[in-house]
């Protein structure tokens, strides 16, 4: 079943000299429980077309529909709470908070949707376990690891168990090794709660996991 339209996209950028078109009339679709790899260049727009699907940016033309909803056609309070319930975040640079512990940091996503601590921290340790970090929420980021930076960022993005998962060049700060290891990890949380990532990627090694590969090339989506 589709549960991710994009559909004649247009995206571009004014400048001095004249606009920037990023997309022109870009489709693709992305079934529910699948697992995609976008490839592209550095400054193929891959970041941006995720800035869009989430609704933190929005199209000058065209639509993307999220499970039927026209994203860009809700108000900004309405995108961020999309977001918030729906749609997980992995990058590149993990954006853990140094300031709050391990466990506090996978547990922030539920608190802000009105959990409780208890309720909060409680699924955050079991995610931490299955990510390979049990044991490690009263520490606090820099103690970590690249790769196990990476397992709390994950663990971070699932733990309010989203229907779309976004990962933005999640294994780009991180050794062949780990990085390996981070997208073995990834993938199967992925599957194992039936949600859809779609992972941007500049590396065909990692694009190999995922079930279908989408290039970005020239503003455009094509099938590999």
């Amino acid at each position: 079943m589709t549960f991710v339209i994009v559909e004649r996209l247009r995206k571009m950028y004014p400048s001095r000299a004249a606009n920037q078109v990023v997309f022109d009339a870009l489709s693709f679709a992305l079934d529910r429980g699948e697992v995609v790899a976008l490839l592209g260049e550095s400054g193929s727009g891959k970041t941006t077309l995720l800035n869009l699907i989430s609704g933190i940016d929005t199209p000058d033309a065209g639509r993307i529909l999220l499970d039927g909803v026209v994203v860009h056609d809700l108000g900004e309070p309405a995108r961020t709470l999309l977001r918030r319930e729906r749609i997980g975040f992995v990058f590149q640079f993990f954006n853990l908070i140094p300031t709050l512990t391990v466990a506090e940091n996978v547990a922030l996503p539920l608190q802000l949707l009105g959990r409780s601590s208890r309720t909060a921290h409680e699924q955050a340790s079991r995610l931490l376990a299955e990510a390979g970090l049990a044991g490690t929420g009263d520490r606090y980021p820099e103690t970590l690891s690249g790769g196990e930076q990476q397992r709390a960022a994950i663990a971070r993005a699932l733990v309010h168990e989203p229907a779309l998962l976004l990962a933005d060049e999640p294994t780009g700060n991180l050794d062949e090794k780990t990085a390996r290891r981070i997208i073995e990890l990834l993938t199967g949380l992925v599957r194992r709660r039936g949600a859809t990532l779609l992972l941007v990627t500049h590396s065909e090694a990692v694009s190999r996991s995922a079930d279908h590969i989408l290039s970005l090339r020239h503003g455009q989506v094509t099938a590999n």
